[in-house]
């Protein structure tokens, strides 16, 4: 990519987006982060300059494309947790999809026609098969997926009207930390299982509940695709690219194609730890599939995409790298 880029990157103080920031200014790009700070720090920003502001203040967004000529935008401001979305969609289709449709206006009377979203393998619901891949049938069974699948559905119109050209990449379950260990995992609260796990095994948390235990799997728990943040951040750069070379608008599937279940994932953290990970087990969560699954064959094939970090127990060691450092400032703090 010839020349320095300038980089909008919205929610860059979360987890995937701070690691993208650190990404995009290692690979020489002028790098903006745009937050509210709702659910991200200001000192996961390490790179590049911290906008505090909401996207649902227009002349906030005016402002910040007034000032800067930006080349593409990746945004990653998304509420996530699919049981608040549940008992509070208006707070998810507010901030996913209104907030995302003022982006979109702000990007088009500002001339920026590049976008990459943060979208998720939730606008599938419930899998007819596994692995799936891009063809599966779109049917999200929760307000979160459904906010992203109308996002995606808005990329789509205002490719036709405005010549907005995206790629909506579609992770499985984002997970890991920062090789260097400078960045991490950080979700207050935090409901993601590697973390978790993690955070049990250094006593910084509670037992970890394991949501049923009878599904039709090899040891009755949920199966999940784990992948790695950098590979993460790796799929969006080659995305930006193909972008900045006048590709058309893409979507595409992001995991590593291999399963782990809860159980599975429990044991490699205490192999890896050689600590153990107090478990309880629960209910089965309403709407959990028993297997989630990537095909990430097109995003190998039409990116060029290789996850460099596609075994479980390298994803653990940075999360438990990462961990280690977050158990010793609550120590010392």
């Amino acid at each position: 990519m010839a020349g320095k880029k300038k980089l909008l990157v919205v929610g860059g103080a979360g987890y995937i987006g701070s690691h993208m920031v650190k990404w995009l200014a290692r690979h020489d790009c002028d790098v903006t982060t745009l937050d509210d700070l709702s659910t991200g720090f200001a000192d996961a920003v390490r790179y590049g300059e911290l906008v505090t502001a909401s996207l649902a203040d227009q002349a906030a967004l005016d402002r910040l494309f007034a000032s800067t000529k930006f080349d593409a935008v990746m945004h990653f401001a998304s509420f996530i947790q699919v049981g608040e979305s549940v008992r509070d969609p208006a707070k998810y289709y507010r901030n996913n999809v209104s907030n995302t449709l003022n982006l979109l206006d702000a990007m088009v009377r500002h001339g920026v026609r590049r976008f990459i979203f943060s979208s998720t393998a939730a606008v599938f619901g419930e899998p007819s098969y596994s692995p799936i891949d891009e063809r599966h049938a779109l049917n999200p069974i929760n307000p979160y997926g459904r906010s992203k699948l109308m996002v995606e559905q808005m990329l789509e119109d205002y490719d036709h009207a405005c010549g907005l050209k995206s790629y909506a990449l579609r992770y499985f379950n984002a997970a890991g930390a920062d090789p260097e260990c400078e960045l991490g995992e950080r979700h207050e609260p935090e409901t993601h299982l590697i973390p978790l796990v993690l955070r049990a095994a250094s006593q910084r948390g509670d037992a970890v509940t394991v949501f049923g235990s009878d599904y039709e799997t090899q040891d009755g728990t949920c199966i999940r695709d784990y992948i790695h943040i950098q590979d993460i951040c790796a799929a969006h750069w080659l995305s930006l690219e193909q972008l900045m070379q006048g590709a058309s608008s893409a979507r595409y599937n992001l995991g590593n194609g291999n399963g782990f279940s809860v159980r599975e994932v429990i044991s490699a953290a205490e192999r890896l730890t050689q600590r153990s990970v107090p478990v309880i087990y629960g209910p089965r969560r309403p709407g959990d599939p028993a297997r989630l699954v990537a095909d990430a064959a097109l995003a190998k094939k039409e990116l060029g995409w290789a996850p460099r970090y596609s075994d479980l127990e390298t994803i653990i060691q940075h999360a438990w790298a990462w961990e280690k450092t977050q158990s010793e400032m609550t120590r010392s703090g």
